[in-house]
């Protein structure tokens, strides 16, 4: 499946989906461990670690297998759970525009400290900053 944030065909070597772009499983692995990590190291990110439980180990998972769909490679979250309806499964979470922004912020420094390329990591901004914000379910 191709995203709105893959690169375009061509007849050289470019990476048809976002995930080939990235680098594949081993480099969303490394993002999605770099960004709970932060969640866990830094102060700014407060809010949207406390809305996440005593353990990161479920969600680390979870984010991994969706990711790896979402940016065009094996849907190993569908497999598992079938449709990811997020806003759905987000709804017991309270979800305001401060926990958006430091979601939005933490993913950014993640993408950042793994080398996700400057023109990629662009366009995932304005992809995760849409779906966001649409899983805000308060208004603060």
């Amino acid at each position: 499946m191709q995203t709105q944030d893959s690169p375009p065909r061509s007849t050289d070597s470019a990476p048809s989906t976002p995930f080939e772009w990235i680098g594949g499983e081993v480099a969303v692995r490394q993002l999605v461990d770099r960004f709970y990590d932060l969640m866990d190291l830094e102060p700014g990110y407060r809010e949207l670690r406390a809305s996440h439980g005593t353990t990161l180990d479920d969600a680390r998972q979870k984010l991994f297998w969706f990711l790896c769909g979402w940016l065009g490679g094996p849907q190993h979250y569908q497999e598992r759970f079938g449709h990811p309806r997020l806003r759905m499964r987000h709804m017991p979470f309270k979800i305001g525009i401060l926990e958006r922004d430091q979601w939005l912020a933490c993913m950014d420094q993640a993408m950042g400290d793994t080398g996700v390329p400057a023109d990629l990591r662009q366009r995932l901004n304005q992809s995760f900053f849409q779906t966001a914000d649409w899983m805000r379910n308060t208004p603060a």
